[in-house]
């Protein structure tokens, strides 16, 4: 566990536990939550919503800056650094202001560069930590800028969350987790500790578990559990949210796997990616020669005054493809996402070489 960077809220091999109600709805319920929180030594720091903006007006947002009073009362009573969520600049100050000890982008404005932008230059000469949301749209770009402007306004501790994307279709989870999203980001700032939000990807609390599990084997640096003492009558997101008793059930099952291996079976893991590393070499042999023979029949194309694309020919290579690969075992949904991306590079070649922008 742990970024190069060290970012300073991340305890020592453990994973980052942020937990709390996802609205402050009453001092009372705050404080409460807070203490039996407490409790449990693996809970790091306290979250709570005070500006909730909702999808649709008519819902509780919130109690604004009152709220404030509550959480302070939370560090001092309890003694949990807290969180809240800021969307703009006057939320900015008033959290600086309240002395809040992190400060969180939400997935809807890092969607907003301007508003990240705002929030960057209010942030200025401050040495407070910020986690900032993934998008709600699947742009690993979109949340790279949204880091890199807080980056260029001097703040160090920064964290990103991983919290899915929206989705238009009925699924098992709220938000799809899009965990490649999450792994390109890592990619491209390895020294940016990853917290994953298992509560808004899955919208149910009888999946929290599944995820957080599978953002832990992949090595992410904690998570962020939404946690209220009454979740069935929450105020808002009832249904994701987990009491006191079943976080720590569900902090008791995760198991924290080891990042590096012990010699002896780094040895076997090396031996078997060699394997990897040659079948690899194989694959892209094979795909520059498909490559060329696509270049091939763009010639033959070009020669006859034939579109480039076929529209019979790419279905019947997509229902054949998933069917083979069905048999070998492999989910259809994989193999649409291979032959989609091979049609669409074949597709740039072919374009090229017809519209004689390249020669072949």
């Amino acid at each position: 566990m742990g970024r190069k960077q060290e970012w300073s809220l991340l305890p020592d091999n453990q994973p980052l536990i942020i937990a709390g109600p996802c609205s402050a709805e009453s001092e009372n319920q705050v404080i409460e939550t807070a203490k039996r929180l407490k409790e449990d030594h693996r809970v790091n720091v306290y979250r709570a919503g005070v500006w909730k903006p909702r999808t649709r007006p008519g819902s509780f947002e919130g109690h604004g800056s009152i709220a404030l009073e509550w959480l302070k009362s939370v560090k001092s009573e309890v003694g949990l650094p807290v969180t809240i969520e800021v969307a703009n600049v006057k939320h900015v100050y008033e959290s600086l202001k309240a002395g809040i000890d992190i400060l969180w982008i939400g997935a809807r404005t890092t969607a907003n560069p301007f508003a990240v932008q705002e929030i960057a230059d209010a942030l200025k000469g401050v040495d407070v930590p910020v986690m900032v949301k993934n998008p709600v749209n699947p742009d690993v770009a979109l949340w790279m800028g949204a880091i890199e402007r807080l980056q260029k306004s001097g703040i160090s501790n920064i964290g990103a969350i991983h919290r899915g994307v929206s989705q238009f279709k009925e699924s098992t989870y709220r938000n799809k987790p899009e965990w490649q999203m999450a792994i390109r980001l890592r990619e491209n700032m390895p020294d940016i500790p990853l917290i994953n939000d298992p509560s808004h990807i899955t919208g149910n609390r009888e999946l929290v578990y599944s995820i957080a599990q599978t953002a832990l084997d992949l090595n992410f640096d904690g998570l962020m559990i939404e946690t209220h003492p009454d979740p069935d009558n929450a105020w808002s997101d009832a249904a994701q949210q987990v009491t006191p008793q079943q976080l720590k059930l569900i902090l008791d099952r995760l198991i924290i796997r080891k990042e590096v291996a012990p010699e002896e079976v780094a040895k076997n893991i090396d031996e078997l990616r060699e394997s990897i590393n040659y079948i690899d070499d194989q694959i892209l042999e094979l795909l520059k020669y498909r490559m060329n023979v696509s270049e091939d029949i763009a010639l033959f194309k070009q020669a006859n005054n034939l579109t480039i694309f076929q529209e019979d020919r790419w279905n019947e290579l997509l229902r054949k493809n998933k069917v083979k690969g069905s048999e070998l075992g492999m989910k259809a949904t994989f193999i649409s996402k291979i032959y989609h991306a091979i049609h669409q590079e074949s597709i740039d070649r072919q374009s090229k070489i017809i519209n004689n922008e390249i020669k072949v």
